[in-house]
């Protein structure tokens, strides 16, 4: 177990952030799994002792949303997106590629714990579609090519970095973030591209805008 005061002390920190405790649960989940690498038992007794909530009622939270995992993930947990847009353009072979390369399928984890994979239905990034993360940090425009030099890259130790955004962490590194805990990391990487700023700029070019809200 890895819990220890100073978990509780970055716990009773998320909780001073809101009006109301239990609104922390969220950020204290990804604070648990930046710690145990899951949502251990420990980690949802700890969440319902710092709310005064019952254990089940964490639970309930944690295996709710797909974010949280119930046993440990990889140090590079590898999500495909297979939805029809990424499915389509690339998306299903990358996933059966995969696969195929790591001997593992869906929320399993490869024997030496470093890598893990998930089937994503979407990513909200179909404009570089097919579209892969690693610990949640976007890698676009894949092929089954480029996903396998990436996967190994991160499973030998290589540096790797998303192409949005910064080096890609580990799994716990990430977790800490989601917390509410700054890495000092946001301004790096592109924040958004040309494609992704086709739609308003050829707004702005034809003089559209958006109605006025009126109070």
């Amino acid at each position: 177990m890895s819990l220890t005061e100073d978990t509780r002390t970055k716990a009773r920190e998320i909780i001073a952030r809101y009006p109301h405790a239990r609104s922390a649960l969220l950020p204290m989940l990804h604070l648990v799994q930046a710690q145990e690498g899951y949502v251990s038992a420990d980690g949802i007794a700890l969440c319902a002792e710092e709310l005064a909530l019952t254990t089940a009622e964490v639970s309930a939270v944690a295996t709710f949303y797909t974010m949280y995992h119930k046993k440990p993930v990889g140090e590079y947990h590898i999500g495909v997106c297979i939805n029809p847009g990424c499915g389509i353009l690339g998306g299903d072979a990358i996933w059966s590629t995969l696969c195929s390369r790591l001997g593992i399928s869906n929320d399993e984890v490869t024997d030496d714990g470093k890598i893990s994979l998930e089937r994503i239905e979407c990513q909200a990034a179909c404009t570089h579609a097919p579209v892969m993360t690693a610990n949640w940090e976007f890698l676009d425009n894949m092929t089954p090519e480029s996903a396998v030099d990436v996967v190994e890259k991160l499973r030998s130790g290589q540096e790797v970095h998303s192409t949005r955004g910064p080096k890609i962490p580990t799994f716990k590194e990430n977790e800490l973030v989601l917390a509410g805990f700054d890495d000092g990391l946001a301004g790096e990487g592109v924040q958004a591209d040309e494609y992704m700023l086709a739609g308003l700029n050829r707004a702005k070019e034809l003089g559209q805008s958006a109605p006025e809200v009126k109070a």
